[in-house]
Formats: structure tokens, sequence, C-alpha cells
């Protein structure tokens, strides 16, 4: 019988061309942080158990792959009856950036503008657009507590997607304390005020009845009544003013909505969502949370973010360009492998050299490099003079 060979399941395989695709659009994107002065960093894929599940990732903490303890600490819990893991793998970026800046403060700038890109993981169910293993792309901002923050992250975020290719993309904007505010006023109290939200979020999948009669069922007829008006009411609301002067600047790219929840319960303030039309789901959302880098450090640090969802961009757009054209060089069996080399060597400054043999059957092999990105060729000759054509 033959073996299982497919990639563990809710986790792929990325054949040349969709790799290449992936970072270059990766690439793109970090072009344009790294021009407003954000700086890249890295964290492990891996943190501390405690620390992924400690009450602030929402629902995502209890998708965390765990990792059990090696050697004698693995023997002795499994005695005790203890918890046999003590790591975990990252469900997102912003857990462990935050350890990270704990960890490193004095060794930072007082105000850290980071870029962070990586794999993620989650043990959820498998999916058309949710993986296990997937990757985002975040830039963050900690240590200021103005709107400036909030103004260069859309301000960059709107230029990496530009630089991408997706065109039609807009930022969903709300924020967190106006609209516990809102489910306040309907008659929910503070305790319950996440419960009311993890309702609301699902406006865009059950409409507004499906989300009073949840509520209704939660929380009483009065409260369904009063969530049913302010919902119908919705675009008759204004922009508030803790969020006007974004709208100022980026009205076209902006659409205030008053239900945005974000499911992550460590948003404190503006909270982003970014949607296109061709996506059924956002393609990137971020938000303020102030109050997380203080639970490691023991005080209290402003920080924002907003991560891209990579997987969700590729398949909005073409085949971003490459940077250099990919060209074939054909050596034939009884040429020298130096001089190949050496040729190679002269060329990649304007061009990605890839050698081979040259084939009996030439036109075989360069319709298969043609799909793989390579858009010229050139056989290797003894004069060192190459005749570079492109492949039809």
């Amino acid at each position: 019988m033959a073996q299982q060979i497919n990639a563990p399941r809710g986790m792929r395989d990325f054949l040349p061309v969709e790799k290449a695709k992936r970072e270059r659009l990766i690439q793109l994107a970090k072009e344009q942080y790294l021009a407003r002065g954000f700086q890249e960093i890295e964290t492990p894929i891996l943190e501390d158990l405690t620390r992924l599940q400690s009450g602030q990732g929402g629902d995502n903490e209890k998708l965390v792959f765990k990792v059990q303890k090696r050697g004698e600490e693995y023997a002795q819990a499994l005695q005790d009856g203890t918890e046999l893991a003590d790591l975990g793998l990252r469900f997102d970026l912003t857990v462990p950036l935050t350890r990270y800046y704990a960890s490193n403060q004095g060794k930072l700038p007082r105000v850290l503008k980071a870029i962070q890109t990586g794999p993620v993981f989650r043990a959820e169910r498998p999916q058309k657009g949710r993986y296990r293993q997937f990757i985002q792309c975040d830039i963050d901002i900690i240590g200021d507590d103005s709107m400036l923050a909030e103004f260069e992250l859309v301000s960059a975020s709107l230029a990496a997607l530009k630089a991408m290719g997706v065109k039609g993309a807009k930022i969903r904007v709300n924020h967190r304390e106006l609209l516990t505010q809102s489910i306040a006023q309907l008659g929910v109290s503070s305790s319950d005020a996440l419960s009311a939200m993890i309702s609301i979020d699902k406006l865009d999948k059950i409409g507004i009845e499906g989300v009073t009669a949840e509520l209704g069922e939660k929380f009483g007829a009065e409260v369904a009544l009063n969530a049913t008006n302010w919902l119908s009411g919705l675009a008759e609301l204004e922009i508030p003013e803790a969020l006007k002067p974004l709208f100022d600047a980026f009205s076209s790219s902006l659409r205030y909505d008053p239900t945005l929840v974000r499911g992550m319960g460590y948003y404190t303030g503006t909270i982003f969502e970014i949607e296109h039309p061709d996506s059924s789901s956002s393609i990137g959302g971020g938000g303020r949370y102030d109050g997380m880098v203080g639970k490691w450090l023991g005080t209290d640090v402003p920080a924002v973010g907003i991560s891209l969802g990579i997987e969700r961009i590729v398949d909005l757009v073409s085949s971003p360009q490459e940077q250099t054209p990919g060209l074939v060089l054909l050596v034939a069996e009884d040429q020298s492998i130096e001089q190949a080399l050496s040729m190679q060597q002269s060329l990649i400054s304007s061009w990605r050299v890839r050698l081979d043999r040259k084939p009996k059957n030439v036109k075989a092999l360069l319709s298969e490099l043609a799909e793989q990105g390579f858009s010229h060729f050139a056989f290797l000759s003894d004069s060192g003079e190459l005749d570079i054509k492109p492949i039809a």
C-alpha cells in the first residue's frame, strides 16, 4: 500500500513559482515599511505556554499547538499527572512582540517601529481560506500613545497594498471604547460585553435579525429591541470625534463601522480590518493594545499594529513582476563547466541565471522553465559572446 505523502492537514507545500510570488509580495510590503523608518525584528515560533494562554488572545488561545516537555521534565510531569507541555507554537505575532519588547526594552529605541513576518500556527479545522500554518506580515508601533502612530500604520499599509497590486481595498475602522459604550447602551452589563461582541461580530454572516435574536436569547427582549434600533440606524451614525482625524486624512480609503469587533481580547482603542470586494474574508487587520505590554513589563506601554494576511492577498493579485529577468544558459556536453560558471557570474548583476545542460529537446526544457518564470535563454559559446533570445 502506498504511504501517505501529502503535507499534514491544514498545511501546504509551495511550488517554486508560488513561493516566489509570496516572497515577492512580502518583499514589496517590507520595502514600503523600511522606507518609512520601520525596522525588521524576529521572534521564535515557540513561546511559553503560559504566555500564549494568558487570557489576551481570545479564542485563538484554544487553538495552540502544544509542545511536550522533554527528557526528565516530561517523565516527571507524566509521573505527577501535571501538564505535559511547557511550550506552544505562536498563534499570531503580537503576543511574541510584546514579550520581545519587555525582554529587550533597554536595547530598543524609545518608540519601536517594528516589522515582523513569519509563520503562525492555529490548531483549527482546515477549510477554504483557513490553514493551520500561514504567514503574517505585521507592522507595530510601541511607545507612542498619539494618533501619529495610527496615521503611520494606515499610511504604510495603504502604500504596501498599492505596491503589491491590491486595488479597491478599504480599511474598516472602529474604536473598542466606543463599541463598549454602544453595548452598554443596549442594556448589557460590562461583565457580559465580550459575549455581546461575539454575537455582534456575526452581523455579516447572519444579519440584523440573526444578531438581535441571539442577543435576545442571551440578555432578554429589551436588549434585542435596543439592538434592532441601533443596528437599523447604523447608516445615519456620524463618524465619532475620536476617529475624525483619521478620516480627514484618509477618507477615501476608510469606512467607519460601529459594529467592527476584531476577535482578539487585547484591543483597547482604535481597531482596523481591511476588506476587499473580491475576498469573502478580511485581508488584514489590527488595532491598539495599550495594556498588553504591561502584563509582562509591569508598566503600561502604548502599542498599536496592523497585520496583512498574505494568504488572502496572494489570491487577489497576479504574479508581481520580478526585479530581474530570468535567463537560462544552456551548456553543451563538451563545453567547460568552469567557463559556464564564469559566464554565469558575469551575468548575474543583470539576470537571474540558471545553468542547464543542453538537452536533445531544447524546446521542451524552455517551455518548462518559462512556467517557472524564466523569460530568456542563450547557448554558451566558446568565444564568450552570447545571443540572448526571449523564450517564445
